[in-house]
C-alpha cells in the first residue's frame, strides 16, 4: 500500500530551488501512485505545525527545502511514530547527502515511495532539534555572511563566507565540557556533530555515525590564517582530521562557551547563544533512506 505523503515545502529554499522542483516531485509521486498533499511553509513555526499535522494524520512528513527545514520537521517527529521523508531543495542539502539521497527529484521520490525506514540519532540544544552540526566561533561569522548573501553560489556560499570571515577573525578562548571532562584552548571554533557533514558537503567528521548514540566534537585550535585555508580545502575530502591543530572527541553531552559572545548555528539557522549545552537523543527519529 502506497504511503500517504504530506509535502512540506519551503518555496524560498535554495533561492527558489525547492519551488522550481515541486512540479517534478508532484509528477513523480503521481507516477508511483502515492497519495499526497502539498503545504507551503510561511515560517519555521508554520513548518513545525505542518509536521505535527502530518504526524498526527499518519502521513510521511516529506520536507522539501534546506537542512533547517529538515531539522524543524525532525524536531516534531522525534520520539514518535512519525516518519521523515527527505526531498533536497536547499543550498547545502547535507542531511540528504549523509543519508545517501541523490540531489534529484526522481531519485528522492523513489525513496519516499519505496525506501527503507531507518531509526537514527538527533541532537538537541535546549528544546531545539538539529540533524547536522552545531558550531560557533568563526563558523558563526561564516553563517551570518552566507545567510545574508544573494550571490548565486549554491553550496560554495560557505567557502565565500569563510574567506570573508577569516579576514577579520581574531582567536577566541574556549571552555568545553564533554561528559563532565573540561577542555580549554585558544582557536577558531567548537563544533558538535550529529551527522558530521555541513556547509554544502564539508566532511567535518567523515566517520560520524547517526546510529551510535554519540556526538562528535571538533575543537579547532589556533593556526595561522593561511594554514586554516589549507585545512578548509581538505575538509571536502575529510583529510583535515589528521592535522594536530584539531582535537576530536565523542560524548553524549557537551557544554561550551568562549571569552566573547557567539551564537551557535546548526543546519544553517541560529540555535543557541553561548554558553549552551548540546546532547544526543539516540534512535529518536524514523527517516526514509535508500
Amino acid at each position: 500500500m502506497a504511503r500517504e505523503v504530506c509535502l512540506i515545502v519551503n518555496p524560498r529554499a535554495g533561492g527558489g530551488r525547492a519551488a522550481s522542483r515541486l512540479p517534478a516531485v508532484e509528477a513523480a509521486l503521481r507516477a508511483r501512485g502515492c497519495p499526497f498533499r502539498v503545504e507551503r511553509t510561511t515560517s519555521i513555526d508554520h513548518a513545525r505545525a505542518l509536521a505535527r499535522g502530518a504526524r498526527d494524520a499518519g502521513e510521511v512528513a516529506a520536507a522539501m527545502g534546506g537542512d533547517g527545514l529538515m531539522g524543524a520537521v525532525a524536531g516534531e517527529l522525534r520520539g514518535t511514530d512519525g516518519v521523515l521523508g527527505v526531498l533536497p531543495g536547499g543550498r547545502g542539502n547535507d542531511w540528504a547527502r549523509k543519508l545517501g539521497i541523490a540531489d534529484d527529484a526522481e531519485t528522492a521520490v523513489e525513496i519516499i515511495a519505496n525506501g527503507t525506514e531507518r531509526t537514527v540519532d538527533v541532537a538537541v540544544a535546549g528544546d531545539r532539534t538539529y540533524l547536522g552540526i552545531a558550531s560557533a566561533g568563526i563558523d558563526s561569522d561564516v553563517q551570518v555572511i552566507a545567510n545574508a548573501t544573494r550571490l548565486p553560489l549554491g553550496g560554495l556560499v560557505y567557502v565565500y563566507g569563510t574567506l570573508r570571515a577569516l579576514a577579520r577573525w581574531k582567536p577566541a578562548r574556549w571552555t568545553v565540557t564533554v561528559d563532565g571532562e573540561t577542555h580549554t584552548f585558544t582557536g577558531y571554533s567548537v563544533a558538535v556533530a550529529n551527522s558530521g557533514v555541513f556547509g554544502g558537503g564539508m566532511l567535518l567528521v567523515p566517520d560520524a555515525s547517526i546510529e551510535d548514540g554519540l556526538l562528535d566534537i571538533v575543537l579547532g585550535g589556533g593556526v595561522s590564517k593561511p594554514r586554516y585555508l589549507m585545512l578548509l580545502a581538505k575538509v571536502f575530502n575529510g583529510t583535515h582530521v589528521h592535522d594536530p591543530s584539531l582535537t576530536l572527541l565523542t560524548g553524549r553531552e557537551v557544554s561550551f562557551y568562549a571569552d566573547r559572545p557567539f551564537v551557535a548555528y546548526a543546519d544553517g539557522d541560529p540555535i543557541a547563544e553561548l554558553p549552551a549545552t548540546f546532547r544526543v537523543v539516540p534512535a529518536a527519529l524514523r527517516v526514509l533512506a535508500p
